[in-house]
């Protein structure tokens, strides 16, 4: 035995660490191991592969920034790097410099094409994945620079009309300059990035600088060779993209790494040839449009960007305008501006980032991972939005291992549950069965979590639990997380209804007692816990005190009910959170996310609200002043800055969640109930007026509601549509009696208490 775990490079690598004085890693990594549970996969291959590179282009910066801070960096960089600045970080001791203060943007975009330019805070346009940038500045004949990422304010909103676009207005003294960006079709229904410049220098003629940048808002990209083409009203970037100028710029100037930004001498005349190449890949552009004093100065400049289908069955049959796609998903009708605000950019943000795959972001987290698809795909339902649900899902067997695992990163064991759980609700929320392969997929999976579990039976606390896994909830080391038991419970229930209504008993009666089975287990686990025996609250898991990856398991209330309203493990597991792990009025995720973590602060609000605790109000509210000027949200908040402080600057599981909390305001499912109206927020009942949400996807159909108060008097009118049977309503409006009603009903007077 000893034999067999004997590794001839693990002696190759300890040798070479021992001649030359470094830490020994194979020790290393066996003492950082340790630190969790044994597991099958210690670190997922891709989540290893995707942080090396993140720190790769962050040994980059370290060489290039420090050492030229005279250069015009991006404002996360000016942020970070000046002194006296709440964002600024000490770099002695570090080895990468990243952005982990200000990871904030926002995508432009078509909800039909998976294409992302993003736009950062102060106008930063990178429109290619991780690509170069471009930026621009107005500069004045008496020497005045406005540079937007050098300014404390400015004021940048997201329009949401006709199109996504991101208007960024900034201003220094008597100059001004507004730029608006969108992805924008030709007559071929090519997709371009299209941003309009407009400038005021109005005492002295100026210019309109529009520069190319080897940066983005992750750090350096490099830019080996700059080429003015068709009379400089084209650059073209390494060979390869165009920045294309509606008209010719009346110069453009070029510099590489050793002559230093193109920045430094704005002034200059341009050199002779029309190009510049350099070896250390930091070339930079900056082409010149001259501004009249009397008036306003406006410009225009595009970039192609090629679109290949994510999915080989992604087939536009046109580009539908914007504003018809948008139509299609449900109504919010708040009197709360910010809300209304938030919901709308949510929705832009949610169809934008399912046009052909579900992405939790536009751009770091532009991959697949089912745990967010499946609750991304879960607020499309909450939007009405069915067959744009009913394609994501019925493509997922096409990530099915063979022995029936779904996987998008090995080593995480709550995929197979989240598959099972969406697809029955899609089935129970529009009455239609999967077909036949994804019924032998889904069984298959179903199958997987019934081996996965652990069959020994020695007293441990982990019996009968699934495998230690890794977390890329980031709760915590390799350890056996309730997480990824309660979804296998909730996804076994699930397959046990859908093999029930398929006259499968064997397979279904198979799934119901194993997840009874499971589910007992869990529960006797967790009374064995050090959490429960001290809080009597539910830990991360069975080996666990109590800490911030408690919110996970609140995943047995939200989204899958395994447990009652107002569980007293539940609720006691949210006061310890709300005791210990809450930071300005928002869930902080001490691990690995150290911020205010959006989506999670959402998912106990649900929690609250569903247990009919009015502080779910308190928590909706810190949500909504977290968000950007652009209406996002990062994966994690800065307790600081206010800025993004971990993964993707716009996150698409946060915009979700603002969806079904939104939707949970109106209408919630409890078992086979409807909810109506909990969660509307007391002033809004006030005055005379509307509130309205719809048409959601409920059991059996869709659902449009309103609430309409006129000469003192609530009308409640329901519009359903294609309801097989009559679903059962409980009306709970604050400040009014409950009443009893079902689907059925057209409307209904409500009496105030």
């Amino acid at each position: 035995m000893i034999f067999k775990k004997w590794r001839p490079w693990h002696f190759i690598v300890k040798l070479a660490a021992r001649r030359y004085g470094f830490i020994d890693p194979v020790t290393l990594m066996a003492r950082l191991r340790q630190f969790g549970r044994p597991s099958e996969v210690a670190e997922p291959l891709e989540l290893l592969r995707a942080g090396l590179i993140f720190h790769a282009r962050g040994v980059i910066n370290t060489r290039a920034i420090q050492y030229n801070l005279d250069w015009v960096w991006p404002y996360w960089v000016v942020k970070q790097f000046t002194p006296v600045d709440a964002s600024f970080i000490p770099r002695g001791f570090s080895i990468s410099h990243i952005n982990s203060t200000h990871r904030n943007w926002t995508a432009v975009g078509h909800p039909d094409l998976s294409i992302y330019p993003v736009i950062d805070p102060r106008g930063l346009v990178t429109p290619l994945l991780d690509s170069w940038s471009i930026d621009t500045w107005v500069l004045s004949d008496k020497g005045e620079l406005l540079l937007p990422s050098h300014l404390k304010d400015v004021s940048q909103f997201l329009e949401m009309k006709n199109d996504i676009a991101v208007t960024t207005r900034s201003s220094q003294d008597s100059l001004e300059l507004k730029t608006r960006s969108a992805v924008v079709f030709d007559e071929a229904d090519q997709p371009f990035l299209q941003t309009d410049i407009t400038a005021i220098c109005p005492e002295t003629p100026g210019w309109i600088v529009v520069s190319i940048r080897p940066y983005n808002p992750e750090g350096i990209q490099f830019i080996d060779q700059l080429d003015a083409l068709d009379g400089q009203r084209k650059i073209q970037v390494n060979g390869v993209q165009t920045v294309e100028f509606e008209k010719e710029p009346q110069k453009v100037l070029f510099s590489t790494y050793e002559e230093g930004d193109v920045a430094f001498d704005l002034k200059r005349s341009p050199h002779p040839e029309n190009q510049v190449k350099c070896p250390i890949g930091m070339a930079t552009a900056a082409a010149f449009f001259s501004i009249d004093p009397s008036k306003r100065t406006q410009i225009r400049y595009k970039v192609a960007l090629e679109h290949t289908p994510v999915r080989k069955d992604h087939k536009p049959n046109r580009i539908r305008p914007y504003r018809e796609i948008i139509d299609e998903t449900a109504r919010l009708l708040v009197p709360n501006p910010l809300y209304q605000f938030l919901y709308d950019a949510a929705v832009s943000t949610l169809m934008l980032l399912t046009a052909e795959e579900v992405y939790p972001g536009p751009y770091t987290y532009r991959r697949f991972w089912f745990r967010d698809a499946c609750l991304m795909i879960n607020a499309l339902l909450g939007l009405g939005q069915e067959q744009r649900r009913q394609q994501f899902v019925s493509n997922f067997p096409n990530r099915q291992n063979m022995n029936g695992y779904f996987q998008s990163q090995e080593g995480e064991w709550d995929s197979n549950g989240e598959v099972l759980w969406i697809a029955e609700r899609l089935f129970v929320l529009t009455g239609r069965l999967p077909d036949k392969a994804l019924l032998s997929s889904l069984k298959k999976g179903a199958q997987w979590i019934v081996k996965k579990r652990r069959t020994k039976n020695d007293g441990k606390r982990h019996d009968g639990l699934l495998p230690a896994g890794f977390s890329a909830e980031h709760l915590g080391p390799n350890d056996y997380y309730y997480w990824d038991d309660f979804w296998g419970v909730a996804g076994l229930r699930a397959a046990a209804r859908l093999f029930e209504v398929q006259k499968d008993n064997t397979a279904s009666r198979v799934f119901s007692d194993t997840a009874d089975q499971f589910e007992s287990r869990i529960f006797e686990s967790i009374k064995d816990s050090p959490g429960y025996k001290k809080f009597g609250a539910i830990p991360a898991s069975p080996y666990r005190r109590m800490d911030s990856g408690a919110v996970g398991s609140l995943v047995a209330d939200y989204p899958l009910q395994i447990t009652t309203p107002k569980d007293t493990r539940i609720m006691n597991t949210v006061e310890y959170l709300m005791s210990h792990s809450f930071f300005g009025k928002g869930f902080f995720q001490e691990m690995i996310h150290s911020g205010v973590n959006i989506y999670l602060t959402l998912d106990i609000a649900q929690t609250l609200l569903r247990s009919g605790d009015e502080r779910f109000r308190l928590l909706i509210d810190t949500v909504a002043k977290l968000a950007s000027p652009t209406g996002q949200w990062p994966e994690a908040i800065n307790p600081v800055t206010g800025g993004g402080c971990m993964g993707d600057g716009q996150h698409g599981w946060a915009a979700a969640e603002w969806i079904m909390m939104m939707r949970s305001l109106f209408v919630r499912e409890e078992g086979k109930k409807l909810i109506i109206g909990s969660g509307l927020f007391p002033e809004w009942l006030e005055k005379d007026g509307e509130l309205a949400f719809g048409p959601t996807l409920v059991p059996g159909g869709y659902l449009n509601l309103r609430f309409v108060k006129a000469e003192g008097k609530m009308t409640l009118f329901l519009d359903v549509q294609r309801h097989a049977e009559h679903v059962e309503c409980l009306v709970r409006v604050p400040g009014y009696r409950p009443e009893h009603i079902d689907t059925s009903w057209k409307q209904c007077v409500l009496e105030p208490e």
